[in-house]
Parts: C-alpha cells; sequence; structure tokens
C-alpha cells in the first residue's frame, strides 16, 4: 500500500513507519521537519503545516493516511478535506480521554465527554481539560468526512523507546537507582499503557485488512497491578529497590498533583479517574492485538533511556532530592 503519514519522526508515528516498512509499503511522510528530520533517510518527505500549509499534499494519492498528531477539529478539518479525493482510508489516532463518564465495562460504547461546538472550534491550545473533548470533536470531523472509510484508535497511555513524556520512561529508570523507591496508590491498584510498537504493529495490520470503526487499544489482556509492574521493572535492572506505597492525599498535601508523578499517581479512590486502568480493549484483541512481554517494555526503554544525555531534563517523575523529602517526611508518619 501507498501510506502517508501525518507526522511520523517523534513516537507514535516513528513506531507506525518502522511497523509499516518491513511489510513493504511505500511511505511518505508529512511533517513540518522540526523533530528529527535525519531519521528514515529512504523515506519520502513533504514538509508542510497541517495548519494552512497543505499544498504539498495536492495533486497526490495515497491508499490510506494515519493521523498521528491530530488536536484541533479546525486542523484535523483541513487535512481531511485535502484528502477527501486523495485517499480511501483515513486513520485517527485518537485517545481513551474521549470518554465522559465511565461505566462498566468502559468500552467503545461508553459515553463521550464533550464541550460546546463553538469552543471547539475556536480552541488553539490544550488546557482546562479540554483534551479529550477536542478529540472526540476531531473524530466526529474524520467520520463524517470519510463515512465507511475510516478508522478511529483509541489508545490509553502509550509508551516504550522514544516517548517524549517520560510518564512510564521513569520507572525503570528511578527503579534501576535501587533503594526506597516513591510509588503513589497502593500495592493492589492497577493500571493500563500499551508499548508503541504493539500500537503501531496492530493499526498497520488493521489498515490493511481496511478495518473501520472505533477501537480501543489499551493494554494488557490481563489485570496488571502496581506491585507487579514494579517486579518486572526491579527483575529487569536487577538491582535491589523497595517500593514504599504513600496515598494520593498525602502527595496533594506537598504540591503534587496526580498524574504528575507518574501515572501510577492516579488516585484509585476516584472513579472517572480508576476507569483509565479499567479500559475494555476487548474488541481489538479479538481482531489481532497482541502485547508483548512487559519485561521486553520495560527492558527496552530502559535501554533506550541510558542512551540519552546525562543532563536530560525529565518531564516526569520525581527529583531525587525532592524524593527523598518525601520519603523522609513519610517514615515520620509511621508507627
Amino acid at each position: 500500500m501507498k501510506l502517508l503519514i501525518i507526522g511520523g519522526t517523534v513516537f507514535v508515528g516513528r513506531a507506525l513507519v518502522e511497523a509499516a516498512k518491513p511489510r513493504g509499503h511505500e511511505i511518505t511522510l508529512f511533517n513540518r521537519g522540526e523533530h528529527n528530520p535525519e531519521i528514515f533517510p529512504d523515506v519520502e518527505k513533504l514538509r508542510g503545516d497541517r495548519d494552512g500549509g497543505l499544498d504539498a499534499l495536492r495533486g497526490r494519492e495515497w491508499d490510506a493516511v494515519i493521523d498521528t498528531c491530530g488536536c484541533f477539529p479546525r486542523v484535523v478539518r483541513q487535512s481531511v478535506r485535502a484528502l477527501s479525493d486523495a485517499v480511501r482510508h483515513y486513520t485517527f489516532i485518537s485517545s481513551i480521554s474521549v470518554y465522559g463518564d465511565f461505566r462498566e465495562p468502559w468500552d467503545e460504547n461508553g459515553p463521550l465527554e464533550r464541550i460546546d461546538a463553538s469552543e471547539a472550534e475556536a480552541a488553539t491550545t490544550i488546557s482546562g481539560g479540554n483534551y479529550g473533548p477536542l478529540k472526540v470533536a476531531c473524530e466526529e470531523v474524520v467520520a463524517n468526512e470519510f463515512a465507511g472509510n475510516s478508522l478511529i484508535v483509541r489508545p490509553g497511555l502509550i509508551v516504550g523507546p522514544h516517548d517524549p513524556t517520560d510518564r512510564f520512561t521513569y520507572w525503570p529508570v528511578r527503579i534501576g537507582r535501587g533503594g526506597d523507591t516513591l510509588v503513589p496508590g497502593s500495592h493492589e491498584g492497577r493500571t493500563q499503557f500499551i508499548d508503541v510498537r504493539d500500537l503501531a504493529e496492530w493499526t498497520i495490520r488493521a489498515i490493511e485488512r481496511g478495518r473501520t470503526g472505533v477501537y480501543n487499544t489499551n493494554g494488557p489482556d490481563y489485570p496488571l497491578t502496581m506491585q507487579e509492574l514494579f517486579d518486572t521493572c526491579k527483575a529487569v535492572t536487577k538491582v535491589d529497590a523497595r517500593p514504599v506505597y504513600v496515598p494520593n492525599e498525602f502527595l496533594s498535601e506537598h504540591d503534587v498533583e496526580a498524574g504528575t508523578v507518574s501515572f501510577w499517581s492516579i488516585p484509585e479512590t476516584e472513579a472517572q479517574y480508576r476507569c483509565v486502568n479499567r479500559i475494555n480493549s476487548d474488541k481489538a484483541i479479538a481482531d489481532g492485538l497482541t502485547y508483548r512481554p512487559l519485561a521486553e517494555t520495560a527492558g527496552d526503554t530502559l535501554a533506550w533511556a541510558n542512551t540519552r544525555p546525562s543532563d536530560y531534563e525529565w518531564r516526569a517523575g520525581l527529583t531525587p532530592e525532592f524524593e527523598s523529602r518525601l520519603l523522609a517526611d513519610w517514615a515520620t508518619r509511621q508507627p
């Protein structure tokens, strides 16, 4: 197939290219060329801006397009309309954040979170909890313009090598330092995420088969606890690390908001957050979604993280100094 990928050089798009190339697909990337322009030298690259700079797409045709980075309906509409006669199939990478009122089984039929249409159209930044509603609006733009020929993919937390958020990367790196390790929540708390490579490989196969409709793509395919995740990272690093679980209320006292330490700090006590780690992906699993071993994800992520500069500025997690202060304070409260 001839595949057009909007993005393609940072994280999800990068993994999509790496999944598609061995399968013999002819790939074109469309982006501004601002991130990792040197990678994939054998892949065609078109330069432009999806917000008003789509001229490079004119007069071209592809079998399918994968939109990895659409957040604003006004902008997504531009690429959708520019490609309406140029591609047969449109895949949009969305998010489980689209769900508003989570109720079991938290599958693809869950109610969606919306904002006023005019507010969605005017949005230019992600702020104030509008990420999910904006993704909903983007999904609707794609589905309306490509009626019957669109695939909406809703992953949860995406992890693995080249993750720019550090929300998972922090943990194998931190656990690799050993010692008492502050962990938000409890050992029985549930967690979910998907390796970016598993997401990419399933997405490419789904496009090959002409799949349409909506699919949740979270993982793994079994209930994963915080303790199992910690123990797996510990086994990978081969270092003696000891988890010290603290409640989220304690973190709040120290002005650490839920979700800023990492995804592990999402409070299980609040239903709208608890469901984030209980998404039902049975539909995608039945349609071929598979998951590599957790140890492989943790090990590969750690190996990649160790290639970054020593002065890399982390985007998630705790500094060693701040963690030490939190651990000391928590210790004084124990019997």
